[in-house]
Order: C-alpha cells, then structure tokens, then sequence
C-alpha cells in the first residue's frame, strides 16, 4: 500500500519572503508543488510598522526592498516554470498579518523557508515562525536548510 501524498490537498500556498535563501527556496518547493497540484502560490512579504508610526505610514526604503525581495521570489518561481502572485504588506506584527493574509486567501499551507540560526548555541525558532506555527488555521510546512549551506 502506498503512503498517501502529503501534498495532494495543496492548491492555494503562502509563502512569506524575507530574502533569504531559505525563504526563496520554500518559494520553489511551494510553486513545484502547486504546479502539480493546478494551484496558486501568493508570495507575501511584511514590512513590520514600528508603534510610532502610522500603519498607512510611507516607509520608501522598506518598500523598495520589498519589492526587490518580491521580484527575487518571481524568478525562483520563474526557475520552476511557474507564475507567482506577489504582494508587499505592511503590518505591527508579521505573524499576524500572515495568519490573516492566510485566512483571507483561504489558503491550504502556508511554508515558512527558516534559517538555520544559534542565537544563544542552540537552533530556536523566531518570533514570526512560532506565532504562524500556532495560530494558522492551514497546513504550515516549515523548510529549514542543512545546517552545512546555513553556516
């Protein structure tokens, strides 16, 4: 008896990008998936709105790394053969945004790409990761790299 495919019910993905290659290559998983699944990939990065400002605030330097962030996705998605939806969000807490963007889009996974990081000598999941991990209603992948490309 084969395994079922953990991928079968994967139509609608987000994935939240911060540049990384860690984020760029759960781009590529998410588009390989989604193309053989005829679905869709929204690839979202969050710019994170400090207090003090107004959350509509124009913050052009953030945006415009943003956007380079976006187009950095479009061509890993480019790589699988697969047409991405990209979009720029700004938010007080990114966690939230995305969990919301996720239930908005009805999405049924969310992949988070993580880099492999010791803060303090051990490997920890940030903030962002944990807050999706718990509070999406949606499948959540986590791709972490081999801890020998990350160092």
């Amino acid at each position: 008896m084969a395994a079922p495919d953990p991928t079968a019910g994967m139509k609608v993905i987000l994935v939240p990008t911060d540049g990384s290659s860690a984020s760029m290559r759960a781009v590529a998983l998410a588009c390989s998936i989604a193309k053989r699944n005829k679905g869709r990939v929204y690839v979202v990065h969050v710019i994170e709105v400090k207090r003090a400002l107004p959350l509509d605030a124009e913050l052009e330097p953030e945006a415009s790394e943003g956007e380079r962030i976006l187009l950095q996705a479009e061509k890993a998605a480019d790589e699988q053969d697969f047409e991405v939806r990209g979009e720029l969000l700004q938010a007080r807490d990114p966690g939230h945004a995305l969990v919301d963007e996720a239930v908005e889009r009805g999405v049924d996974a969310i992949i988070l790409g993580v880099e492999h990081k010791r803060p303090v000598g051990e490997f920890q999941l940030g903030r962002l990761t944990q807050y999706v991990f718990r509070n999406a209603p949606c499948l959540v992948w986590i791709y972490r790299q081999p801890v020998e490309e990350a160092e």
